[in-house]
């Protein structure tokens, strides 16, 4: 993937000289002190059955500088160029302020996401967040590439857990005020009951049997609990600036299931084990079960009919389910399934497992009632945060302190969520969460703030027409410029993997650590050029010398506007002051 002018020229000259498509040539980053760019000679070796070494010789000696490259040198089967820098600080910072660093890959296709995806009459727990932020983030990133998004919120609404409800509700009678707690500490008592009353867990069987049936009782006391739980969840996603595009239940399947069991006996698939319906499934132990022995129906039903319905409306290229690893076996089944019943578009399916939340070692969960609030853990990032920029910055105006302390607070929760690679469990440590410096999401907002910092300082900006790049000599700035040009490939990387193209078998990397590390890297480099300055004042970013100081400060506006763009890709504010 070659994706700034920098890897395009060096593919180019290589492929010039050696008489091959330079789409074809492996362009990498090779160490500093090697150069900027790097083009391994090996496919060409092998087509003309010659040492690459003696190929990656032969064209840096022909070499001739262009308006990108300054130089080439081979180092054993590489050929490995040095930039002309004033053109790539120029061509970065336009880039990056027109917001065009990002390339467009996606192309108008449709990738739809499944994430969050709570169960209604439960709070929206801390251990929630995962699925939250890492499919928000995947959303995020893949709009940045071009591609549109359906982001699904596919509410656990159905099944017996509702029926238990309703159960409790007649058992124990109305409680007040009605809100999610009442609803939670109502199904965590049932639960309980039911350890000494084993004939309870039959009674919520039967009401999600009346509420299949369309019971009207059942059926008024599921749309409460719906809409309450509902109002709730809306305030926590406003918090975190996410919006979905299609909020739909598992209930809002329940009218295609007949259809579903039909087209799949119509094809054979269906057998009948102990009274169920299951469908055999090749290199799987256990068949998929679809309809209990009473004709209830089960998750993998409303789950195919929910595959079919995406397909059919959106007519998607990929179809992410950003669901915990726990899940992975009813996923493997259901995409199996898919492919069974003849869905040529089976393979654009793909489960994106993550690892567990633990509380001090402890996984947590709402059935057993050991749950810690996703809307508390944010109450209490926001003051704690709020506390230390008030500390730091005491002239900040009250309004502004509220409103940066939600950004950096919410922020904080959601980065600490994406940092760690997804399939690794984590365990919640409320220190390193809202901490403001090391590996945090307030970091890299306080870089980002930083520079806002030092062009307001400046007065006026330098309009870009102007400036003299070649004044742009230190190390410590081209350093800065060499992590700008990684931004485009991390994007993709973090979003899609090593191709362009997410509608291929392969699947998609998923990955936004990835960018969480470039973004870090990128706030350590800024750090590192601006701090020299206080050792040296020739180094300062506000030099008095007017050609030096122009640009640097477009420097500083490049860094940023990628610092900008890369945390709006994981879905987390920029704050301009902190």
């Amino acid at each position: 993937m070659h994706h700034t002018p920098l890897h395009v020229a060096a593919a180019e000259a290589v492929a010039a000289r050696a008489g091959v498509a330079a789409s074809d040539l492996k362009v990498e980053t090779p160490k500093p002190e090697l150069g900027d760019v790097a083009v391994g000679c090996f496919a060409i070796a092998k087509a003309q059955g010659k040492n690459p070494a003696a190929i990656a010789t032969e064209i840096a000696t022909s070499f001739t500088p262009n308006a990108w490259l300054a130089s080439a040198t081979a180092a054993g089967p590489y050929v490995n160029f040095r930039a002309n820098r004033a053109g790539i600080f120029q061509w970065l910072v336009d880039k990056a302020l027109a917001d065009k660093l990002v390339p467009q890959i996606g192309d108008g296709r449709t990738v739809c996401i499944d994430y969050s995806s709570p169960n209604i009459s439960k709070h929206l727990a801390y251990h929630h967040i995962r699925s939250t932020v890492i499919g928000h983030a995947l959303a995020q990133m893949l709009r940045e590439l071009g591609y549109r998004v359906i982001g699904i919120n596919h509410l656990g609404d159905w099944g017996t857990t509702h029926g238990m409800l309703i159960a409790a509700w007649n058992l124990w009678g109305e409680v007040s005020p009605l809100d999610v707690t009442a609803l939670n500490d109502l199904y965590v008592k049932f639960r309980e009951a039911m350890k000494t009353e084993p004939a309870l867990e039959e009674k919520g069987r039967q009401w999600f049997k009346r509420l299949e049936d369309g019971d009207p009782e059942a059926r008024a006391l599921w749309t409460r609990f719906r809409d309450i739980s509902l109002g709730e969840f809306e305030a926590v996603y406003e918090r975190l600036g996410i919006k979905f595009d299609e909020v739909r239940g598992e209930s809002a399947y329940e009218p295609d299931l007949p259809r579903v069991m039909k087209e799949l006996r119509a094809k054979g698939l269906v057998e009948e084990s102990e009274g169920a319906q299951v469908v055999q499934l090749e290199g799987e132990k256990t068949p998929i079960l679809l309809e209990k022995n009473d004709g209830a129906t089960l998750y993998a039903t409303r789950d195919f009919a929910a595959a079919q319905y995406r397909f059919h409306t959106y007519h998607f290229a990929r179809s992410l389910y950003v669901v915990d690893r726990g899940q992975s076996l009813h996923f493997r089944q259901l995409f199996k399934l898919l492919v069974k019943a003849g869905e040529d578009w089976a393979s654009r399916c793909q489960h994106v497992p993550f690892g567990l939340v633990r509380f001090a070692g402890k996984k947590t969960s709402t059935r057993g009632g050991n749950v810690v609030l996703l809307r508390d853990v944010l109450d209490e990032a926001e003051a704690d945060v709020k506390a230390k920029i008030a500390e730091v910055n005491p002239d900040m105006a009250p309004d502004t302190l509220a409103s940066v302390a939600r950004t950096v607070g919410t922020g904080a929760v959601m980065w600490a969520n994406l940092l760690a690679q997804r399939d690794k469990d984590m365990d919640f440590d409320w220190n390193r969460v809202v901490a403001l410096d090391g590996d945090t999401g307030p970091y890299v907002q306080y870089s980002h703030a930083r520079c806002a910092s030092i062009l307001r300082k400046a007065g006026a900006t330098p309009a870009l027409a102007d400036i003299d790049w070649t004044a742009l000599s230190h190390d410590a700035e081209w350093a800065v410029a060499r992590r700008l040009l990684e931004f485009p490939e991390m994007i993709l990387r973090a979003a899609v993997g090593d191709s362009d193209n997410i509608d291929l078998a392969k699947p998609a990397a998923c990955e936004p650590h990835i960018m969480c590390h470039y973004l870090l890297a990128l706030a350590g480099d800024f750090s590192r050029w601006y701090t020299a300055g206080n050792g040296d004042a020739t180094l300062r970013v506000l030099v008095d010398d007017p050609r030096l100081r122009s640009a640097r400060l477009a420097l500083v506006m490049g860094v940023q506007a990628v610092l900008r763009t890369g945390l709006r890709s994981l879905g987390i504010g920029a704050p301009d002051q902190m």
